[in-house]
Formats: structure tokens, C-alpha cells, sequence
């Protein structure tokens, strides 16, 4: 039964091939990142990487260690660990993966002399196959959620092991895989180690035959905001004049509710005064919108203009947002839009209270661990089911607050922003609880090299 369903599975991804191809051509018109290389999605590679064995004569080199991280979250998280290994094991050659073109462009800062980073292989046995005969790695390391059969089936016939680190599984995503429990269950059993990140995590896990080595947190307790950033945002909130509000990494849908929520907040006005109504918005806080999907940050500023709004966009800020309009000779704009990757440690700085993007939404929630990290109180929306077990304790050590919907989020966040001593105390429980869980990195690191002889041979 299970090995006729991988049969069928293999048929399928393999029919889906000319699918795929189509799907990254068009997806490559907004991100021309999807057009990059997309022969090595296949298992071919071209001459730009390095050559499976060493010129003769040479020493061998360092074995690969290999980390899958999917896009751009994962890929976060897997910087930290990536720091860690480094520092346990000098000299170690990385080969990293990816799925989405920001996860690519986020790991291209990984990178060291002596790396590679390739796209992830399709998941089919030939693309599967290739792809681990030519880079043979030690150890194979898929970060938080990315389990395929193929790719679980190859690694084990090549007797390499591979496992699952910063491992989450939420209930949505355990009942979609007992639905193809006939690939699912032997794709997690295959798995050398699963690392959990919480014990509701490593309980679904187990229920699937996954081989559960441990629960230690979250890797991303344990991420170092960028200091540089996050002060030059903290200076820049100093120079705004009013509290500031992010709706950070929105999701789709979200921009509109929020929008939404800003016209019934607006008193009755002729179709004359409706320009001065809406443009009102901006007197008692300063609002920053941080989409998380870089390829939408044209269609929310089309959004917000569409509704009257005006906006100023990180991306034309030079000393600041308030200088970027007076360069343009323009009023201060209603909407600030934060357009860029890699910032969200300025983001969290500039603001006071962010409201967490992907909670309003029935999506699951986006990571709030960097928001305390960098002391910005959260306000999150009813649906945190990606990351439950963070949101509970952040609600719990005061880093964080719970409401029903947007319209009440953003009234507390508001409310939130202009009480002094509340929201200094919110900062401060923000920080202790982010520094309250970390040691992931350290411990994950320790489990995955304990698989990895000295010499690069895989311990039995």
C-alpha cells in the first residue's frame, strides 16, 4: 500500500513538471528571482557549482552540510543555527536550499567562501536522485515544516541521515497529513531526528511515526536583532511627533480590513470634506504597514491610495520618513510603508505596539519571538495556530495581548501607544520573555554534529 502510494505520488510530481515550469515563469514576472537557475530545481547543475569531488591532488574537502529552508521565515531561523554549527565545527561547507526566490535572496547573506546554495529539488526520484549524488552531504537538515516522501526515500536509500529541526506541526496541518497518511507516515518515519519545538508540536509529531529525539524551543528565541537597525529606528520613532502603530507583516486581506476599520472610525462628511475626513487618520498615531510578501508592496500602496490615503515608502527614505516628505514637498503622509526585506528589526524600532500580521486573517499568525526580541509589545488577532504555543506565552509574561478582531486590536494598540507607563512596562516583559526561552540554537546544533563523525562520515 505505501510503496503504491509513492508509485502514484512519483507519477504525479513527474506529470507535474511542465506545471511547474509554467508556474515559475509567472511567477518570475513580479519576482524575477523565480527565473534564476531553474534547471537546478530539476537536479542539473551548471559550471557555476563546484564540482562533486576534489581537483587530484588536493585534500579532501570539508563534507556538505546541507540546510533546507523553504523561504524566507525558515531561512531566518536558519541563520541562527547556521551560527551555531559554524562555531562548533570551523571550516564546515555549507549547501543551502530554497523553495520561494526571498527565501534565495535572504540566504545569499549566509554564504561563505566554499558554499553553495542551489534550489531545492523537485520532488521527484530522478531530480531527488541527482541532487544527491552530486553534492553526497553528511547531514541533511529541513528546517521547521518541509517533508517530502521522495526526498525522506532518497536520502534513506543513499544512507545519508536528514531530520527535522525547529520542527512545528499545527492541528490544520496534522489532519491534512493523516488524509495521506499512505505518504505522510513513512515520509516522517524516515526522518533520522525530529527536534521540536514544543511538546504540542513533538505529540503531533510522534503521531505520525516521526522519530522525536527531543523538544528544545525555538530556534528564533535566540535571534540577536540587528543593532545598527533597530537604533536607527528607535531614532526615527524619537522624530515622528506621535506614537506609531505597525500592522506588521500583513497578510492578504488584512490592509482592506484594516482599511475597513479607519472609514467607520471616520465621522459623517460630504463627498467635499471626504478627502480631509479620511486624511484625519494621522493625527493621533503614525501608522507603518509592513506587508509580508515583498511582491505586494505595490498592490497596498494601489490599496491605500485608492482609498484616499497618501503614502510614503521606506524605500525612498534617506534620513528618515519625515524627510523623505519634506524632500518631496508634500504633507506628512497618512500611511507609512514599510517596502523593504531584511528591516524588520527597524521596523520594530520605529514602532510602539505592533498588531500581528497573519492573526487577523484565518492564517495562522506570523513570528511575534523578533518583535519581543527588539521590546515592541504585540497585539495579536484570534488566529495564532502557527505559532500557539509563543503566542500563549507571550499573552502569559505580558510580552503580548490577545483581542477578538482587528477593530479591537487596533483601538488597544492605539490606547496602548499613548499610555507611557503601560507601554514602558509592556517593553520591558517584551524583552524578559524573549530572553526567558532561548539556548535552542546551542542544543540543536550539539544534536545534528553528534551525526556527523570528525571526519565527515556519518556515525552508525
Amino acid at each position: 500500500m505505501k510503496q503504491a502510494a509513492l508509485a502514484c505520488y512519483s507519477l504525479l510530481t513527474w506529470c507535474a513538471q511542465p506545471l511547474l515550469r509554467r508556474k515559475l515563469r509567472h511567477r518570475a514576472v513580479a519576482e524575477p528571482g523565480y527565473a534564476h537557475a531553474v534547471a537546478e530545481r530539476f537536479g542539473h547543475y551548471g559550471p557555476a557549482v563546484p564540482p562533486p569531488v576534489p581537483l587530484a591532488g588536493t585534500p579532501p574537502p570539508e563534507p556538505w552540510v546541507w540546510i533546507h529552508a523553504v523561504s524566507l521565515g525558515e531561512t531566518r531561523a536558519a541563520a541562527i543555527l547556521l551560527a551555531q554549527l559554524r562555531a562548533l565545527r570551523p571550516g564546515m561547507r555549507l549547501l543551502l536550499t530554497h523553495g520561494t526566490a526571498t527565501g534565495r535572496a535572504e540566504g545569499a547573506k549566509l554564504l561563505q567562501p566554499g558554499d553553495v546554495q542551489v534550489w531545492q529539488p523537485w520532488d521527484t526520484p530522478g531530480a531527488v536522485a541527482r541532487f544527491l549524488r552530486r553534492f553526497r552531504p553528511a547531514v541533511g537538515i529541513l528546517m521547521e515544516t518541509e517533508v517530502w516522501p521522495n526526498l525522506v526515500a532518497g536520502c534513506r536509500r543513499e544512507g545519508m541521515p536528514l531530520v527535522l529541526a525547529n520542527a512545528r506541526l499545527s492541528e490544520k496541518s496534522l489532519r491534512q497529513a493523516q488524509r495521506l497518511a499512505p505518504l505522510a507516515r513513512p515520509a516522517y518515519a524516515g526522518l533520522a531526528a525530529v527536534w521540536a519545538q514544543t511538546e504540542d508540536d513533538a505529540r503531533r509529531l510522534r503521531s505520525l511515526g516521526a522519530p522525536v529525539r527531543g523538544v528544545l524551543g525555538n530556534l528564533k528565541f535566540d535571534v540577536v536583532p540587528d543593532a545598527p537597525l533597530l537604533a536607527q529606528g528607535r531614532a526615527w520613532r524619537q522624530q515622528a511627533g506621535r506614537p506609531v502603530v505597525m500592522l506588521a507583516s500583513s497578510r492578504e486581506g488584512e490592509e482592506a480590513m484594516w482599511l475597513e476599520n479607519i472609514k467607520q472610525k471616520q465621522p459623517p462628511a460630504q463627498s467635499g470634506q471626504a478627502q480631509a475626513a479620511i486624511n484625519s487618520i494621522a493625527n493621533s498615531v503614525r501608522w507603518l504597514i509592513v506587508p509580508r510578501h515583498p511582491q505586494r508592496f505595490d498592490e497596498v500602496q494601489q490599496l491605500l491610495e485608492g482609498a484616499g490615503l497618501s503614502v510614503s515608502r521606506r524605500s525612498r527614505w534617506a534620513s528618515g520618513p519625515d524627510a523623505a516628505e519634506a524632500a518631496d514637498a508634500t504633507d506628512a503622509a497618512d500611511v507609512w510603508l514599510g517596502d523593504s526585506l531584511g528591516e524588520m528589526a527597524l521596523y520594530y524600532g520605529l514602532a510602539d505596539v505592533a498588531l500581528l500580521g497573519g492573526s487577523f486573517a484565518p492564517l495562522g499568525g506570523q513570528n511575534l519571538i523578533e518583535a519581543a526580541a527588539c521590546g515592541c509589545p504585540v497585539v495579536l488577532g484570534p488566529h495564532t495556530f502557527n505559532f500557539a504555543e509563543a503566542a500563549e506565552l507571550a499573552c502569559a509574561a505580558g510580552a503580548a495581548d490577545r483581542v477578538d478582531d482587528l477593530a479591537q486590536g487596533m483601538a488597544r494598540a492605539v490606547a496602548l501607544a499613548h499610555d507611557a507607563a503601560s507601554l514602558a512596562l509592556a517593553r520591558e516583559r517584551a524583552r524578559r520573555f524573549a530572553a526567558a526561552h532561548r539556548g535552542a540554537a546551542q542544543a540543536t546544533a550539539q544534536a545534528v554534529l553528534a551525526l556527523v563523525a570528525p571526519s565527515g562520515a556519518v556515525r552508525a
